[in-house]
């Protein structure tokens, strides 16, 4: 066994399965994905600390605690196309890939979508479509969604993103106040978003998910 797969084995371990998530998908995903991979190279040795790792421009990829528990509340079925905002270098799409029917990954930096999409295609994860683009515009045009799911802190969601959840869709973000965030888990009935909260955590808010500043005169 390699080391970095040994290191996988302890943080599902020490990680994620003391955080009450207990859902194989889950549990087999993060088992099988190498986090190495999906993560800058000088972060490698890194990949499987407890904590979101900085990829730069206030960006990070989220702890594997989050992530699973994330996934573990949004409750992914198999036969469910997902909407994965703020991919990064593609370890969420990489673990989602394992889970649903599909997934659309939507990352703005042109090197991390490439990137992305060399290391999705070495780990074999041929149902993600990594597209290159702003994060608040989504990807309209492969929707609606079943899930969508936000690797990243937010203050508000645009009606945008919204727009491209299906009637009866959940989206799972980060709502950040200041240091403080918890994570919601947002249902689409009769075309109104009823959120619920799920656990805290906390997370940069990606761009295009601030609130936009009040000025006064």
């Amino acid at each position: 066994m390699s080391d970095f797969a040994a290191r996988r084995i302890m943080m599902v371990d020490t990680q994620v399965r003391p955080s009450d998530v207990t859902k194989f998908p889950i549990i087999d995903a993060m088992l099988d994905v190498p986090r190495e991979n999906f993560v800058p190279r000088d972060r490698r040795e890194a990949a499987y600390m407890d904590g979101n790792i900085a990829i730069g421009e206030g960006r990070v990829v989220l702890e594997p605690r989050t992530l699973a528990k994330l996934l573990d509340a949004v409750d992914l079925q198999n036969d469910e196309l997902v909407l994965d905002i703020g991919a990064g270098f593609g370890y969420s799409s990489a673990i989602i890939a394992h889970i649903a029917e599909a997934v659309v990954a939507v990352e703005s930096d042109e090197r991390m979508s490439e990137d992305s999409q060399s290391a999705l295609s070495d780990a074999g994860a041929d149902n993600v479509v990594v597209h290159a683009g702003a994060l608040d515009a989504g990807v309209a045009e492969h929707g609606p969604y079943d899930v969508i799911i936000l690797q990243g802190g937010v203050e508000t969601v645009p009606g945008a993103i919204l727009d491209q959840l299906k009637e009866g869709g959940r989206i799972a973000a980060i709502f950040m106040s200041g240091a403080l965030g918890e994570v919601r888990i947002g249902h689409k009935i009769d075309g109104h978003m009823n959120w619920r909260l799920a656990f805290n955590a906390t997370a940069p808010v990606l761009p295009g998910f601030a609130k936009e500043s009040a000025f006064a005169l």
